[in-house]
């Protein structure tokens, strides 16, 4: 199961619905941590088929990420239509990550940046794929 935007490698079955929440790390190429990061995030990508993962690189991306103003690194977004759940520092374990994705909270209004990030997502979701 692949929680990625069907690709070739991937079948149509297996994606998420395209109203399903994001999680999104927000990163940067030249962060190690980041970088380590990202193969347990596609761990944590093929467990939670209920979502859509999403790697967004604040200084590729700055146009949609500078107003987040990242200063740890990874940052991790979970939002949706319905709201915000998470948005904040998390430490680099995949079952870190996966505990906080099943005990998530009810969501909370996004702001304007969050929702300006999550249409960016929604229009081009190949650009950002984990």
């Amino acid at each position: 199961m692949s929680v990625r935007p069907a690709t070739a490698t991937t079948s149509a079955a297996a994606a998420p619905a395209s109203d399903a929440p994001w999680v999104v790390c927000l990163c940067a190429e030249w962060c190690g941590t980041c970088r380590d990061y990202r193969p347990l995030l596609e761990q944590v990508a093929r467990a939670h088929p209920q979502f859509r993962f999403a790697w967004v690189d604040i200084e590729d991306h700055s146009e949609i990420a500078d107003v987040f103003d990242v200063e740890t690194f990874p940052t991790l977004l979970v939002a949706g239509a319905d709201g915000t759940r998470f948005l904040g520092p998390l430490l680099p374990h995949a079952e870190t990550l996966s505990r906080m994705l099943d005990a998530l909270q009810s969501p909370k209004p996004s702001s304007a940046d969050v929702e300006q990030l999550l249409a960016a997502l929604d229009r081009k979701p190949s650009a950002f794929t984990v």
